[in-house]
């Protein structure tokens, strides 16, 4: 006899004509239900980051800007006061997903407090957040938490953020948990939402590894000079044979 109360497993979301596990991503984020949020990245703001490199935390932040664009997700990014102290925005962002909408704030430190911010969240109309910003423990955490308290689903990308000390980064983390915004990094938001190789923009996906981890580009450039090696390989006897 079979148990009706027993679930049953849901579909795979990947949709590229192979059959595949049901269940599979289940636990992990769907792209049809994200949006990036980009929250002060600020260049005045990043002299004051010392958990990760300036350098780092830029080519992590374009890297989502990029693979938003790919993938068509909606894109927000705000600051504060652009004009003050903090600094302008850093121009990769808009470079590179031209499609983002800018909430410029009246000041206020945590974005939520910001009508016009969480109404640009809420046309959206996606449910799960993908969040980074300067710094980590406030203008990320602040609308994290609210968010939350509002029924998103939060992620934030600790490589594409950065706090003032290591100190400060292993406080903000022991909060995020505690409190279930899902900690992540810029190179596992990636293959999360890219899921598989078997895609038409597998190309331009494998472009976007190379920016969150630059040796990467050398792997691709090793085997693209062996199937070209190879190539010839195959070709030269054929050659030889036409020759004769």
């Amino acid at each position: 006899m079979s148990n009706q109360n027993a679930s049953t497993p849901a579909s795979n979301s990947i949709q590229d004509g192979i059959r595949h596990a049901p269940g599979g991503g289940a636990a992990l984020m769907h792209p049809g239900d994200v949006a990036l949020l980009l929250l002060d990245h600020q260049t005045g703001l990043f002299q004051t980051v010392k958990d990760i490199s300036v350098s780092e935390l830029r080519v992590n932040t374009a890297m989502l800007a990029k693979l938003a664009a790919l993938m068509k997700l909606p894109v927000i990014q705000t600051a504060s006061e652009p004009e003050g102290p903090n600094g302008p925005l850093m121009p990769e962002i808009k470079q590179f997903a031209p499609h983002a909408v800018f909430v410029h704030r009246k000041g206020e430190v945590n974005a939520w407090d910001n009508e016009a911010f969480v109404k640009a969240v809420e046309e959206t109309g996606k449910k799960t957040l993908i969040m980074a910003g300067v710094w980590t423990s406030v203008c990320v955490m602040f609308p994290a938490l609210d968010a939350m308290a509002a029924g998103y689903k939060v992620y934030a990308v600790i490589d594409a953020s950065g706090d003032p000390s290591e100190m400060t980064s292993r406080t903000t983390l022991a909060r995020f948990t505690q409190a279930g915004v899902i900690p992540t990094s810029a190179n596992a938001v990636l293959c999360e939402l890219q899921r598989t190789w078997n895609r038409k923009d597998a190309a331009q996906f494998a472009q976007l590894y190379t920016m969150v981890a630059p040796n990467y580009g050398a792997v691709m450039e090793s085997y693209g000079k062996a199937q070209e090696v190879a190539r010839q390989q195959h070709e030269a006897p054929a050659e030889v044979a036409r020759s004769r």
